[in-house]
């Protein structure tokens, strides 16, 4: 792999091109976890405890694949669905620990299972359990206002 391959280790999250920034998404899809906030902790500012991730996944991810079935589309089908940016990536505090564009904003490189790092190939985030697959109920399947039944802890997991 050349300097120019390893595009992460000397760009910014701000300085990356599109094709660049869609590739540091590791593809875990535990962005697409329902959460439950506690609105009042967040408004001072302890987003770490106010969040609990559940393991309910949007009605529109692959649970195979842990894609979006419609990720061009996907916040006009699902419009609480945050496009994470260049311009936001500070504001969108529920990021779980091992994401990757968390883990590059937070200056600590990618993880070592991240694909980036593996032939473009998912299977080691998948084998050491860093992604949503296996672990999930999907959305259609639960009943949403019984959502805190659902509360897991796998999701802030970071192995590296």
């Amino acid at each position: 792999m050349t300097l120019a391959d390893r595009f992460w280790e000397h760009k910014s999250l701000e300085q990356m091109n599109l094709n660049e920034w869609e590739a540091v998404c590791d593809g875990c899809a535990k962005c697409c976890l329902h959460k439950i906030e506690d609105q009042e902790a967040i408004e001072q500012g302890d987003t770490q405890e106010a969040l609990h991730f559940t393991n309910v996944v949007c009605r529109e991810l692959n649970t195979k694949t842990c894609a979006c079935n419609h990720y061009a589309t996907r916040t006009e089908r699902v419009p609480e669905c945050v496009s994470l940016s260049k311009h936001n990536i500070a504001q969108v505090y529920f990021l779980p620990p091992s994401c990757s564009y968390r883990r590059l904003h937070e200056g600590r490189g990618l993880p070592s299972w991240h694909p980036l790092l593996n032939k473009g190939k998912k299977a080691k985030m998948h084998s050491l359990g860093m992604s949503v697959r296996g672990k999930i109920i999907a959305e259609q399947d639960v009943n949403l206002e019984r959502l805190d039944d659902c509360i897991v802890s796998w999701p802030i997991n970071d192995l590296d």
